[in-house]
């Protein structure tokens, strides 16, 4: 596969078919079990301990609004909640590419997400002493302080600006999709 390193979808892909394997063959599972634990020849990387800030309390009226319009336009909800077993692949992809383009329709109407980094993924980096721990996470052998020269794996999101329908009062956003009831 080479030492570069494989994009989101690469690794998307790869876990979809690791996982089919896994189900398959038990020596596999196992392989891959002793790779999780870092037992394994050659162990995962590990990332690094997060700095530690105090957790704050989010307030959830935003949150369940998005899930709400994901679930509204990309029946996200739906997608997640079904049991997929039995599905074949290809009842799958088509359902993934329904839930995709509803959701990526919802972010793109209220949301504008920018990569975090804007070298391409695989570019060397450096991580400066004072770097933003939120944005930038070292993973691998993290040793000493900065600076860590690295490799970028994933360039990360952020918004930049979000537009969310404003609710009228008395609307529960608990409810992130109504019951239908035909008559």
């Amino acid at each position: 596969m080479g030492s570069a390193t494989p994009s989101f979808f690469r690794r998307a892909l790869i876990a979809f078919t690791s996982f089919k394997r896994i189900l398959k063959d038990p020596g596999f599972a196992r392989a891959v079990g002793l790779l999780a634990k870092g037992e394994g020849e050659h162990a995962m990387a590990r990332p690094a301990a997060p700095a530690a800030v105090p957790p704050a309390s989010a307030a959830p009226d935003s949150a369940l609004l998005l899930l709400g319009l994901l679930q509204k336009q990309g029946r996200l909800i739906d997608f997640l909640k079904e049991d997929i077993k039995g599905a074949s692949d290809q009842e799958i992809g088509a359902a993934a590419r329904i839930v995709h383009q509803g959701c990526r329709d919802v972010l793109n109407a209220h949301l504008k997400i920018a990569p975090v980094r804007e070298e391409p993924e695989g570019s060397r980096v450096t991580l400066s002493p004072g770097f933003d721990p939120s944005a930038n996470r070292p993973t691998g052998n993290v040793l000493g302080d900065p600076p860590f020269h690295g490799t970028l794996v994933h360039r990360g999101w952020r918004v930049v600006e979000m537009d969310l329908p404003k609710t009228t009062g008395g609307h529960d956003l608990r409810i992130l999709a109504a019951a239908e009831v035909e008559l």
